[in-house]
């Protein structure tokens, strides 16, 4: 496990506490991870105690960060923290641009108990160091873990072990490390314990050993796109703490990389150059008129409907086809109006049913069915023989040449 030390060494960032109580200097250097742990006991100093001996490790405290001056952090810089009660941790991997830039991240802490707040800065010194980039550089994809878990410096270190047995190197460093969130994963089921899954990139000085170059043979390629996993011959030295997903790995060596150099155009004078100050235009430019603006999109359009109103208002009222057409609808309004007046006034005629009915034998006439008394507006045209109350049979003729009714 003495390897093991070394290596967590070389992840480890040196924090020297300056004179002011709220900033921190740290020095990472360009292509190593960056961690930076956001101790919850650091910040209990500057809240009241809890009311409760013992319990001040009770209090919910989560922490916001950002750079000076500007509402996020570094594109670089990322930050994590599960719950109000856990430490949170600033972690990522500087390039060698941002080498001799002092970064200041503005740290506040929140406590929810008090809603009280405490401010510390964070100063980053960027180093440079010929020794990085390495060349060769992979990235494993773990499955059991979360990357706050991963973070840990001891089982970051047991991983870089496990790396070590396997590849053999005389330098190994931890590069970067991203969450699977932070790659399109999904967020996993609260069941079984089940991880989110994490991204390590590391970079050694040698190449690639044969049992990394496994993945990449034709058969373990051919189980991986059946979905099944590969047959790697080292994959028992991480089985006991890490599982890998070794269809998601990734071998890269950076001195065969190409450098695509891409011609930008030239961006006009629209476009801020990307170095210098933005200069607005002076304030002695001469404003701009509207006022024919003005006319051209409202004085305009209104002309236009005001000669089109008088040429209709000419053709209906002062032409001969107009007044016909005035005269004609006024003759139809006017017969409306004497058809709704009569409507009013009409009453229901009398049904067939109800006038007297002659014989056609004898020429008698049989009274209507109903009496001049029934009401009408209520009767039916048309009824039927069960149910008329007045009905009078009409006597018809038997075969014997007698009437009955």
């Amino acid at each position: 496990m003495a390897s093991v030390g070394i290596f967590v060494g070389l992840v480890v960032v040196v924090t020297i506490l300056s004179k002011s109580h709220a900033d921190r200097n740290v020095y990472p250097s360009a292509g190593v991870l960056f961690v930076h742990v956001l101790e919850r006991e650091h910040f209990k100093g500057e809240f009241p105690p809890y009311p409760k001996a013992g319990d001040s490790s009770n209090d919910p405290i989560t922490f916001n960060t950002n750079l000076k001056g500007y509402p996020d952090r570094p594109g670089w810089l990322r930050y994590i923290q599960r719950t109000s009660h856990s430490d949170g941790v600033l972690y990522g991997s500087p390039t060698a641009e941002h080498v001799g830039k002092p970064t200041i991240i503005e740290i506040t802490a929140y406590n929810k108990r008090t809603f009280e707040t405490a401010r510390h800065n964070l100063v980053i010194n960027i180093m440079s160091t010929e020794e990085f980039p390495l060349p060769y550089q992979a990235e494993f994809f773990i499955k059991n873990m979360n990357v706050e878990e991963m973070l840990a410096s001891e089982v970051l270190g047991d991983f870089l072990g496990a790396v070590k047995n396997v590849w053999q190197p005389e330098r190994l460093n931890a590069i970067n490390i991203t969450s699977a969130l932070d790659r399109g994963g999904r967020v996993p089921l609260p069941i079984n314990d089940l991880k989110e899954g994490v991204y390590v990139m590391v970079g050694a000085d040698v190449p690639f050993s044969s049992c990394l170059r496994e993945v990449e043979t034709p058969q373990n390629q051919l189980r991986c796109s059946q979905e099944m996993d590969p047959v790697i011959s080292c994959d028992k030295k991480f089985r006991a703490q890490f599982n890998i997903d070794w269809c998601k790995i990734s071998l890269v060596d950076i001195t065969k990389v190409v450098p695509v150099h891409s011609n930008r155009p030239d961006p006009g004078t629209g476009v801020l150059p990307d170095i210098g100050e933005y200069n607005p235009p002076s304030e002695l430019l001469k404003s701009k008129d509207y006022f024919a603006d003005f006319l051209i999109t409202l004085a305009v359009p209104s002309a236009v409907a005001l000669v089109l109103f008088i040429i209709l208002g000419y053709s209906m009222c002062c032409r001969r086809e107009g007044l016909i057409q005035l005269v004609h609808h006024s003759s139809i309004q006017k017969s409306s109006k004497e058809l709704r007046s009569m409507s009013k006034n009409r009453e229901i005629s009398w049904p067939l049913s109800t006038l007297p009915v002659f014989h056609p034998v004898s020429g008698e006439v049989v009274p209507p069915i109903h009496p001049d008394n029934y009401e009408t507006t209520s009767m039916p045209l048309m009824q039927t023989q069960t149910n008329l109350q007045n009905q009078i049979q009409i006597p018809q003729q038997q075969i014997s040449g007698k009437w009955y009714s």
